[in-house]
C-alpha cells in the first residue's frame, strides 16, 4: 500500500477528471491516472497483451503490434460476458501497478491523489480515504466525448450507460467539483480542497 494517504478522483466520462488533475498536479501533488496505467498494462510484450490476442484473435492488434483499443471496446461493449472476463484479467493487474506507482520517492506532501474513471465501480475505491467527483451534466459528458474522439452519440451513450449513474456516484463523494463552471472558480474548488488535505492528513493532524 501506498505511504502516503491517497485521495480518489472520478467522474463519468467526458467530465474534465484530467484537466482538474493537472490542477492539482501544479499545486505539488503527485497523482497517477489509471487510464495510463490500464494502457501501460497491456503494452506490446506483456503478458496481458498476449492472453488478449488469446482470447479475442490476432485481429485485435494494429500491425505494429499494439492493442487496437477501439476495436477492443467495440467487443467488449456488444458483449457483458467479454467485458466481465477481460476486467478480470486486467484490473488485479492495474491494481498492482497504481499502488506501486503511488508511492514516490522524495515527496514532501501527505496525500498523493488516484485519478480513475471507474473507481467507484471497481475495487480500486478500497485504496483511497476520500473520493473526489468531478461533476458536469450528463449532457456536457455526452457533448465533450463526441467533440474530443469522435465517437457518434449512440456510443457515447452507451458508454455512460455502462458507467456508475451521475446521481449514485455523487451520493459516494466527499467533495464534488463542479467543472461546469469557469476555470478559475474550479482552480478556487481545486486550491481550497488542497489546502483541506494538507490540514487533514499532515502528520499528527
Amino acid at each position: 500500500m501506498s505511504r502516503y494517504s491517497i485521495i480518489g478522483l472520478t467522474g463519468g466520462i467526458g467530465s474534465g477528471k484530467s484537466t482538474v488533475a493537472r490542477m492539482f498536479g501544479a499545486l505539488g501533488v503527485h497523482w497517477v491516472d489509471a487510464d495510463d496505467v490500464a494502457r501501460q498494462v497491456v503494452e506490446p510484450g506483456t503478458q496481458a497483451l498476449n492472453a488478449i490476442a488469446d482470447h479475442f484473435g490476432e485481429n485485435i492488434l494494429h500491425d505494429n503490434g499494439g492493442l487496437d483499443r477501439a476495436a477492443l471496446r467495440q467487443k467488449v461493449f456488444e458483449d457483458p460476458e467479454q467485458r466481465r472476463w477481460l476486467e478480470g484479467l486486467l484490473h488485479p493487474l492495474i491494481r498492482e501497478e497504481l499502488i506501486r506507482q503511488l508511492s514516490p520517492e522524495d515527496y514532501s506532501l501527505p496525500y498523493v491523489m488516484l485519478v480513475s474513471p471507474l473507481l467507484l465501480e471497481t475495487d480500486q475505491h478500497e485504496l483511497v480515504e476520500r473520493v473526489v467527483v468531478v461533476d458536469v451534466p450528463e449532457e456536457t459528458q455526452v457533448e465533450r466525448t463526441m467533440e474530443r474522439d469522435g465517437n457518434s452519440r449512440e456510443q457515447v451513450e452507451r458508454i455512460l450507460a455502462a458507467q456508475m449513474p451521475r446521481a449514485a456516484r455523487r451520493e459516494r463523494a466527499d467533495a464534488i467539483i463542479n467543472n461546469a463552471q469557469p476555470l478559475e472558480r474550479v482552480e478556487t474548488s481545486v486550491r481550497a480542497l488542497h489546502q483541506r488535505f494538507l490540514a487533514d492528513f499532515s502528520q499528527g493532524a
